[in-house]
C-alpha cells in the first residue's frame, strides 16, 4: 500500500484509507463485532488512516476505533475525526469553548490524550472564512489537545478558502467520477500549498459499486433512503447529489469500459488516488469483504491498470450525463 505525506505534518497515510460513517448508525445497523472486523481487515491490508466523526453513531464509531487501537499499541494508524455537528451548524456555535468540549469528548471516546487530526465537519462558509476559527484551532494544537487540524467541506469555494490558511493540514471533499469539479482548482491549489486532500464519498454512496439496480432498496434508517433530496443534510452527501436513475446509467457505462478482471469500485478508487493532489481516498465498508476489496484497489496503482484510458471515459460520461446538473452546485 502506498503511503503518502499527510500535508505539513510528519505523518504519512495510506493511499486508500477507511471511512467509518457506516460504523455509526446512518447506513443501517452494523454490530460492534462486524465493525471491529472491518477495522482489522483494513489495518491488515496496509490501511493507515481511519476517518471518523463525533456524530457517527453519537460517538459509537470513535469508541469502537478507540477500543480496537488500544489492542494494537504499535498500530501506526492515524485517526482523523471531525467536530461541529453536535449543535446547529450556525456560526455562533463555532466557539473556542465548544471546540474544547467537542475535542475533549472525542479524546475520551478514542482513549487518547492528543487527537491526531481534527476536521471541522462541513461548517458554514462564514466559519471557514473567519480568523477566529483558526485562532481557536491553533490554541488546541499549542496545548496538545490536537496534533493537527483540517476542514471537511461541501463546496469547492469552501475548499479553496481553507487551503489558503497556513496551518490547515487537510481538506476533505467529495471527489469521484460523479463529482469532477475539484479537478478544476481545488486539487491544483492543494498540491501547490502542501495541503492534503481526503477524497470522501468516493463510490457515490455505493452507486459506483456497480451493484445497484432500479429495484435496489435501503433500510429506513439508511441515508440513501431518507436523504435523497436533502431532507436531513446536504443533498450532495447522498449519491453525490446525482439522481438515482441517472447514476445507474452512468455507472453502467463506466463499468462497461473496464478490462476483464477489473471491477468498477476498484477502478474508481485507483483513479481517484491517481489524481495529482489527492492524498488518500476514504471509502466506507460494512463488512470484511468490502474492506479488503477497497484496500486491494491500491494495487491497481502499480499493476499496469490503464488509468489514463479510464480517465478519458470518466470525463466523457461526466460531460454527457452529469456536468450540467452537478458542476454548478458544489
Amino acid at each position: 500500500m502506498q503511503q503518502r505525506p499527510l500535508g505539513r505534518t510528519e505523518r504519512s497515510v495510506s493511499a486508500i484509507g477507511l471511512g467509518t460513517w457506516q460504523l455509526g448508525a446512518d447506513w443501517g445497523n452494523v454490530s460492534e463485532e462486524d465493525a471491529t472486523a472491518v477495522l482489522a481487515a483494513s489495518a491488515d491490508r496496509g490501511v493507515t488512516l481511519f476517518d471518523t466523526a463525533d456524530v457517527y453513531g453519537d460517538g459509537r464509531s470513535e469508541s469502537i476505533i478507540g477500543r480496537f487501537l488500544a489492542g494494537r499499541p504499535d498500530h501506526g494508524i492515524t485517526v482523523a475525526t471531525k467536530m461541529g455537528r453536535r449543535m446547529a451548524q450556525e456560526p455562533e456555535n463555532y466557539t473556542s469553548e465548544n471546540f474544547r468540549a467537542w475535542t475533549d469528548r472525542s479524546r475520551a471516546n478514542l482513549g487518547v490524550d492528543t487527537l491526531d487530526l481534527v476536521q471541522l465537519h462541513c461548517p458554514p462558509t462564514a466559519v471557514i472564512e473567519a480568523d477566529a476559527t483558526y485562532d481557536a484551532l491553533d490554541a488546541l494544537v499549542s496545548d496538545g489537545t490536537i496534533a493537527a487540524y483540517g476542514v471537511s467541506v461541501e463546496t469547492c469555494a469552501q475548499a479553496l478558502a481553507a487551503i489558503a490558511r497556513p496551518n490547515v493540514t487537510n481538506v476533505q471533499i467529495i471527489f469521484n467520477p460523479f463529482r469532477l469539479k475539484p479537478l478544476d482548482e481545488v486539487l491544483p491549489a492543494a498540491a501547490a500549498a502542501g495541503v492534503a486532500i481526503f477524497a470522501r464519498v468516493p463510490l457515490a454512496s455505493g452507486m459506483l459499486s456497480g451493484k445497484y439496480t432500479a429495484t435496489t432498496t435501503f433500510a429506513a434508517n439508511d441515508h440513501r433512503s431518507y436523504n435523497r433530496h436533502g431532507e436531513a443534510f446536504d443533498r450532495g452527501e447522498t449519491f453525490s447529489g446525482v439522481d438515482f436513475s441517472v447514476g445507474l446509467d452512468a455507472a453502467t457505462e463506466l463499468a462497461a469500459a473496464l478490462p476483464s478482471g477489473v471491477t468498477l469500485p476498484a477502478a474508481t478508487l485507483a483513479w481517484i488516488a491517481s489524481q495529482v493532489g489527492v492524498t488518500t481516498v476514504i471509502p466506507g465498508a460494512r463488512n470484511v469483504t468490502q474492506a479488503e476489496s477497497n484496500a486491494d484497489a491500491a494495487a491497481l496503482l502499480d499493476d499496469g491498470f490503464d488509468v489514463t484510458a479510464f480517465d478519458a471515459v470518466v470525463r466523457d460520461v461526466y460531460d454527457r450525463h452529469l456536468r450540467a446538473a452537478i458542476h454548478p452546485e458544489w
